[in-house]
């Protein structure tokens, strides 16, 4: 191990060996810059503490200059969150760095992280800047954010592409203008797990001063080697991974999160770091990332899909009964799960209830708990089997649409292949209980008509999904709808075991966030 590797450079509070790996996690923000993925403000407060209930080092909440919504997150995020470090993102202008720094002043662990590219291809096209001028900015910039916040991170963008001699020369003068932290990305997914590795160790050998910074890595799944790339450079000195929960990031997503630390933790024979993750975090934050975002996690997904720890060859079935670890190199209850499906019925009693849902990550307040309470009772009288995913669903529903100005009251549906499709639908707008009957095609379409004749609006509808929560014909259904009005794109979620009142409300879920978004002007974001 180098010097180098010495993460007190990051985090003086907090010392650590040269064998623990940071954890920097960008769902809030690489994450959220997925088409679609876009979080409300409680949205990300509610990711946020969850990923620092489970030991995440730091949080990118956001690029402030982006948006006066970017910017109130991560200023609240900033405010709520006290163990992890907060990280906002600027480009190498003043302004960015001026407004990310505003941003984070009620941090008790602020961040700044300033970037900007360094290979030839973004310098000369995206930039259009030659590379004196790129090394300047670096150091103009870094300086800056130094003098505002003790606590700074420099990123080469599209690291993996740059020219050595220009990598080398850049992230020695970040270092010695008082970067702590040098991120060193594969933006684009373009390197292999060797090629990166070999990057990393030619870094330690060639920048004389690389022993005063941690060195990180943000890796792209455009090959589907993020996580690969992530290990092989961890073990060729790195020791921070940048990385989002579900591996959510633009195009094909980035490193993720569950699978680099249940790699480092499960192989710790072959690679003996350290995250601190408090691994048994790992689905709740799954589940609460794709509820919030609509993706969907895929069944054969690892570590958090639906199939990851499921068993159906006979032969995978006989050895499981034998031990289990002929099948499964981690426990299902390491990651969050718990072995027993049926968990929950109609005669259960409140406090068994409320200890449940504790054991399931969720500490409600009792107005909030009667509600959920209620909603459990109600499904536990029409569903034969109440799973654990049938609870995090109704907390999810039941939290989420809690404070709404839009509430759904009732809703009776005529359906079939005779028609017409109609709906007779209830909902209470502040406070006012309205009521309409409409027709449409099909009795989604006669739902969404009523919804947008009760609560006139312009929202195009630009995505609907429906999944089901568990097996069975008498599943919970859990529907996304998307809308985008005025170029402001909002996901609404739904769950219930009539699919047509989760449709119903999941699109009033939407609404809800257009009116929010309607209040709020966003300027536009400014060049670097």
């Amino acid at each position: 191990m180098t010097e180098g590797n010495n993460p007190n450079a990051s985090n003086p509070a907090s010392p650590r060996s040269s064998n623990h790996v940071y954890i920097f996690d960008t769902t809030l923000r690489d994450g959220e810059q997925s088409p679609g993925a876009s979080m409300n403000l409680e949205e990300k407060i509610r990711i946020a503490s969850v990923l620092e209930e489970m030991g995440i080092d730091i949080i990118e909440a956001g690029f402030p200059i982006a948006s006066n919504g970017d910017f109130e997150a991560v200023r609240e995020v900033a405010r709520v969150v006290k163990n992890s470090t907060v990280c906002g993102l600027a480009r190498a202008g003043r302004a960015d760095i001026d407004r990310a720094w505003e941003a984070l002043q009620g941090a008790a662990r602020p961040r700044i992280h300033t970037f900007i590219a360094t290979s030839p291809l973004h310098m000369k096209y995206k930039l259009q800047m030659q590379p004196e001028d790129v090394h300047k900015a670096v150091i103009a910039s870094v300086s800056h954010a130094r003098n505002l916040c003790p606590d700074v991170e420099w990123s080469c963008e599209d690291g993996s592409r740059s020219e050595h001699d220009f990598l080398c020369r850049t992230v020695e003068s970040a270092i010695k203008a008082g970067a702590r932290t040098i991120n060193i990305p594969d933006t684009v997914g373009y390197t292999v797990p060797e090629e990166y590795a070999a990057l990393i160790r030619m870094l330690f050998d060639r920048v004389p001063n690389i022993d005063r910074a941690v060195i990180s890595v943000h890796c792209h799944n455009d090959l589907g080697l993020a996580v690969a790339n992530s290990l092989a450079a961890v073990g060729a000195g790195a020791r921070q991974v940048e990385c989002t929960v579900n591996g959510l990031g633009e195009r094909a997503g980035n490193c993720s999160m569950e699978e680099v630390v249940m790699a480092l933790k499960t192989r710790h024979d072959r690679m003996p770091f350290d995250t601190g993750i408090k691994t048994e975090y790992i689905m709740r934050a799954s589940r609460l990332v794709s509820q919030v975002t609509g993706f969907a996690v895929q069944n054969n997904k690892a570590i958090v899909g639906a199939n990851a720890f499921a068993h159906e060859s006979g032969i995978h079935q006989d050895g499981m009964l034998k031990h289990s670890g002929t099948y499964e190199i981690m426990t299902p209850e390491s990651v969050g799960l718990i072995k027993s499906n049926l968990v929950m019925g109609k005669h259960s009693g409140r406090n068994a209830f409320r200890t449940k849902l504790k054991e399931l990550g969720f500490e409600l307040g009792d107005n909030a708990l009667n509600d959920v309470f209620h909603r459990f009772k109600a499904l536990a009288d029409r569903k034969k089997e109440v799973f654990d995913e049938d609870l995090v669903a109704l907390v999810d529903d039941t939290v989420q649409h809690e404070a709404e100005r839009i509430k759904f009251v009732a809703l009776q549906v005529v359906a079939g292949s005779k028609g017409p499709q109609s709906a007779d639908l209830e909902l209470q707008v502040d406070g006012v209980t309205k009521t309409v009957k409409t027709e449409g095609n099909g009795p989604v379409d006669a739902i969404f008509n009523g919804i947008r004749a009760l609560v006139p609006n312009e929202a195009r509808l630009q995505l609907y999904q429906v999944h089901a929560v568990t097996g069975g014909t008498d599943a919970q259904a859990e529907v996304t709808v998307r809308l985008e009005e005025g170029g402001k794109t909002v996901n609404g979620q739904g769950a219930d075991p009539d699919t047509l009142v989760a449709s119903a409300r999941a699109y009033i879920h939407a609404l809800n966030k257009l009116l929010t978004k309607r209040e709020k002007t966003a300027p536009a974001a400014l060049s670097a």
